[in-house]
């Protein structure tokens, strides 16, 4: 059996093109998503059209119950996870001063302890084959802050905290924990903005353009191959230098 891969938020943007990148080079695929749909069904064909398999679990990373029941499934259908890839994460940007109670609270549930939930279920598996690879997507903005994201910036700059502090306990064991920061990247939630908002903002990137999911996976599929062997506890900023 080849290594098997569980990827969170797997089924549109950056999560989809993860996969589908590791699929490409021969790894088995989990992928997690809340409710079905077409974008779920068009990433599972692509996945499988890698001669890999791909098995998909329903579920919400915000739940420890459901995150503890996505991992049992897949295990036994692969009967172990390699790489985990935590990626699945919402916003709700609003200035602090407009912010609702709850804005705040969902988005730390799902990006912060979603991630928790997620790993705390996986890690054991890991520990008990004395191997395994956890990469966790955070974001620039856990770094730099961003007006209006301060429930999401905060969400991300704990995951890299997260990351930090897992690498040192798990190390001996040969798992390795590493996060990617994307900066500005072409998704569907960045379609949406004017053609002149992208401009502005390609302008104040040394690269002189917005990255795309590509982009973020070819980092991905790094730190999930044999060539990261010696890389644990970095943050892989993914962001065409705008932040330095």
């Amino acid at each position: 059996m080849g290594n098997v891969a569980f990827i969170t938020g797997a089924t549109r943007g950056i999560g989809r093109q993860i996969a589908i990148t590791l699929a490409k080079n021969g790894f088995d695929i989990a992928l997690n998503y809340r409710a079905e749909n077409d974008d779920l069904a068009q990433t599972k064909k692509e996945i499988e059209n890698e001669n890999v398999k791909c098995f998909a679990v329903q579920g919400d990373i915000s739940s420890f119950e459901s995150a503890e029941d996505m991992v049992n499934k897949i295990i036994e259908e692969f009967g172990k996870i390699d790489v985990l890839v935590n990626n699945a994460g919402i916003t709700k940007d609003m200035l602090l001063m407009r912010m609702k109670k709850e804005d705040f609270e969902s988005v730390i549930d799902v990006n912060l302890v979603g991630t928790f939930n997620i790993t705390k279920n996986v890690i054991p598996f890991m520990m008990k084959q004395r191997s395994g690879r956890i990469i966790n997507i955070s974001s620039v903005v856990g770094i730099s802050g961003n007006a209006g994201q301060t429930n999401y910036s905060a969400s991300k700059a704990g995951i890299i905290g997260f990351t930090k502090s897992l690498a040192k306990e798990v190390g001996s064991r040969n798992i390795l924990v590493n996060a990617v920061a994307p900066g500005f990247i072409q998704t569907q939630m960045t379609d949406v903005l004017k053609d002149e908002v992208k401009d502005e903002i390609a302008k104040q990137i040394p690269l002189k353009r917005m990255g795309t999911t590509q982009d973020v996976a070819n980092v991905v599929k790094f730190l999930a191959s044999e060539e990261s062997s010696y890389v644990t506890g970095q943050v892989l900023q993914v962001d065409g230098g705008m932040l330095m």
